[in-house]
């Protein structure tokens, strides 16, 4: 049995860059302080969602990955000994921008990162205006706790990723969102339960919470919180997130589950990819 300490987080927009980057090293602190060995922050977790607009005066949030931001949680994840999921705007050169989120292992090395595959463009979701589409596929990170792969958001709509980073090892997916309330409300509760359930692996679900109203007053979006971690049998592991409230949340993961649960289901053996043509025709 593998018990692997996690920490999620959920947050709202203060206003400003560097408050953002201090309030998530201090969750990280305290998550360490409780025995936690891994941590996930939201999607973009520095700035606002500023997908409810398209302002060019938000690429200002976008920096290089590895970069100053990454290199800051580096040095902080090795002095805590604890793993890092890193969400950040990256631009890998003027004009090319991603939704990105850098892996830190907890002696604070940098192991790579996953871009965002699937972006949307709908009201106040405006992101082809901020974002290519991610072209380094679905890595899977060998970190100090175990295999771990990331979704982001969007991607969690199409079921393709998650079976992607199942197969190429992933034993905990991390999923940092930013999901506002309307008819994604009953698809936050069911798609990650399910892609957990079809993949016999946990899914750990963080999303922002709170009004933004600081930052775009009466068009604000209400992020719902609700983060969770859900394991390979469809159960959650503890109690959903407040919907309302910032929160740290601190969970533990049996990873010997993800055997269990797949040596019961069989899906990997009854897989029939020679059936599946169809399914990525153009």
């Amino acid at each position: 049995m593998t018990i692997v300490r996690t920490a999620l987080t959920q947050a709202t927009w203060t206003g400003d860059k560097e408050s953002m980057l201090a309030k998530h090293e201090q969750f990280t602190r305290d998550a360490a302080a409780q025995g936690a060995k891994i941590i996930c922050y939201q999607e973009l977790f520095y700035g606002p969602y500023f997908g409810i607009v398209q302002d060019t005066k938000y690429y200002e949030y976008a920096e290089s990955v590895p970069g100053p931001i990454t290199e800051r949680f580096q040095a902080l994840a090795k002095e805590l000994d604890i793993v890092i999921v890193l969400p950040v705007y990256e631009e890998d050169q003027p004009g090319v921008l991603y939704n990105t989120a850098a892996v830190i292992d907890s002696d604070g090395s940098y192991l790579g990162k996953y871009r965002k595959h699937h972006i949307p463009h709908l009201p106040k979701f405006w992101e082809k205006f901020y974002f290519r589409p991610g072209n380094l596929g679905y890595p899977v990170f060998d970190t100090a706790v175990g295999k771990i792969g990331v979704n982001i958001c969007y991607d969690r709509h199409f079921p393709e990723g998650w079976r992607a980073l199942a197969l190429n090892g992933a034993q905990i997916v991390f999923n940092p969102n930013a999901t506002a309330p309307g008819i994604s409300n009953r698809l936050w509760e069911i798609e990650q339960p399910a892609a957990a359930v079809a993949n016999g692996m946990f899914v750990v679900a963080t999303n922002r919470v709170g009004l933004e109203d600081n930052e775009y007053g009466d068009e604000a979006v209400n992020f719902y919180g609700s983060s969770y971690v859900v394991g390979p049998d469809g159960a959650f592991v503890g109690e959903v997130g407040s919907s309302t409230e910032p929160e740290l949340l601190i969970r533990d993961i049996d990873l010997g589950k993800v055997r269990e649960v797949r040596e019961r289901w069989q899906f990997f053996r009854d897989r029939r990819p020679d059936a599946y043509g169809p399914l990525v025709a153009p």
